[in-house]
C-alpha cells in the first residue's frame, strides 16, 4: 500500500472530535476490532459471533467476500469499524452491516467519520441507495442519532422482528 492511500480521509479537526485514520481492515487489526466488539453492551453473544464470522470472511477473501471492512486508527489504536457492501442482486444499493466505535471514542467523531467515508467509497463505486438496519431497542438511540444527523430518513419499521417490542428500523439515504 504506499503512503498516500494510507491515510485516506480525516474528519474536520474540532476541539473535542477525533481525527483518525480510515483505512482496510488487517489481519492484526482482528483483536482490537473483537474487544471493541464484546465491550459493546448493545450486542449479544449471537450478534459478536455474526460479527465475528463476517470479519473472518472479510480477511479470507477481502472485499471477494462481499465485504468491504474498514477501521478507524489514531496513534497505532483501533477506535472503531464499519463493514459495508453492495445489496446482492441489486444496481446500486449497498447495506451498511455493521459500525461499532469503542466505547472509549463514542461520540466524539468516529462514527460519523467512519459513515462519510463509506458513503464516498460507495460513490465512487457507483453506488446510489445506502441502507442501514437497526434495532428499536433504546440502547440504539445513539446510532440512530447519527444516522439521521448524516440524512439517513427512517423508511421501514417491522414491529417484533427481532424479539416482541424490539423492531426493525430501516434507514435509507440517497447519495447525490
Amino acid at each position: 500500500m504506499s503512503s498516500s492511500s494510507k491515510n485516506w480521509f480525516s474528519s474536520p479537526s474540532r476541539a473535542t472530535m477525533l481525527t483518525p485514520t480510515i483505512r482496510f481492515m488487517k489481519n492484526e487489526d482482528r483483536p482490537a476490532i473483537l474487544q471493541i466488539l464484546h465491550n459493546t453492551p448493545e450486542f449479544r453473544p449471537d450478534e459478536i459471533v455474526v460479527a465475528e464470522e463476517v470479519l473472518n470472511d472479510y480477511l479470507q477473501d477481502g472485499i471477494r467476500s462481499g465485504y468491504h471492512v474498514l477501521v478507524a486508527e489514531e496513534d497505532s489504536s483501533i477506535l472503531g469499524y464499519i463493514c459495508f457492501g453492495q445489496t446482492p442482486l441489486t444496481e446500486a444499493t449497498w447495506d451498511i452491516y455493521w459500525i461499532v466505535t469503542s466505547r472509549d471514542y463514542q461520540q466524539k467523531g468516529v462514527g460519523k467519520t467512519l459513515l462519510k467515508f463509506a458513503e464516498e467509497k460507495i460513490k465512487q463505486a457507483g453506488g446510489k441507495i445506502v441502507v442501514v438496519e437497526t434495532s428499536s431497542r433504546p440502547e440504539y438511540e445513539k446510532a440512530r442519532r447519527l444516522y439521521r444527523s448524516l440524512e439517513y430518513r427512517l423508511t421501514c419499521r417491522l414491529v417484533d422482528f427481532y424479539a416482541a417490542g424490539d423492531d426493525k428500523l430501516v434507514f435509507v439515504k440517497r447519495l447525490g
